[in-house]
This record gives C-alpha cells, sequence and structure tokens, in this order.
C-alpha cells in the first residue's frame, strides 16, 4: 500500500474571520485533501474557505522553548507603546 502523507485541514466559517484547525486526513495530493476535506469537514455548508497543509511543511516552537523563544523580545523597550508621548489630541489611546 503506498504511503500517504498527512494533511492539516483549516476552515474558515464566515468571510473576514480566521481560519480554524479543524482536524486531519491523509490523502495522495493537496487536490485529493482538499476534496477529503470538503466531503469530512463542510458536510452541513459549514465554511466558505478550506485550507489544507501537508502536516511535515509544518514548523512550529515547542512549549518548552517559551522562555528562550520570547524572552528577548523583553530587550527591546520601543516595541512598548509605554515609550511613546501622544499628542493631547490622542489622548484616549
Amino acid at each position: 500500500m503506498k504511503h500517504m502523507p498527512l494533511f492539516e485541514v483549516f476552515i474558515r466559517s464566515k468571510r473576514g474571520l480566521d481560519h480554524t484547525h479543524v482536524g486531519s486526513l491523509h490523502a495522495e495530493d493537496h487536490r485529493q485533501a482538499l476534496e477529503y476535506a470538503r466531503d469530512v469537514y463542510t458536510r452541513r455548508s459549514e465554511g466558505v474557505s478550506i485550507w489544507v497543509v501537508k502536516s511535515a511543511d509544518i514548523v512550529a516552537s515547542q512549549e518548552g522553548d517559551r522562555d528562550s523563544f520570547y524572552d528577548p523580545m523583553d530587550d527591546k523597550p520601543y516595541r512598548h507603546a509605554t515609550h511613546y508621548v501622544l499628542p493631547e489630541e490622542v489622548n484616549n489611546m
């Protein structure tokens, strides 16, 4: 039996909203993955857009790397709005 890659499926439920991960499936290629995703995850017209991405192509940070991955942001105070003086007419920001 031929190995079929695993795809992650993302559905956007309404125009203007974000795509949300809804599940995974095996397919031979992207086209077949889209067809399977449509059949499995949008049977009742739940979505307006479907994304399929090969699981092997997704790169993510790990929870265990959180401190080393995000702590370097603390040494860039210019990214915090507290260091900027706002004009009088923008006092409610």
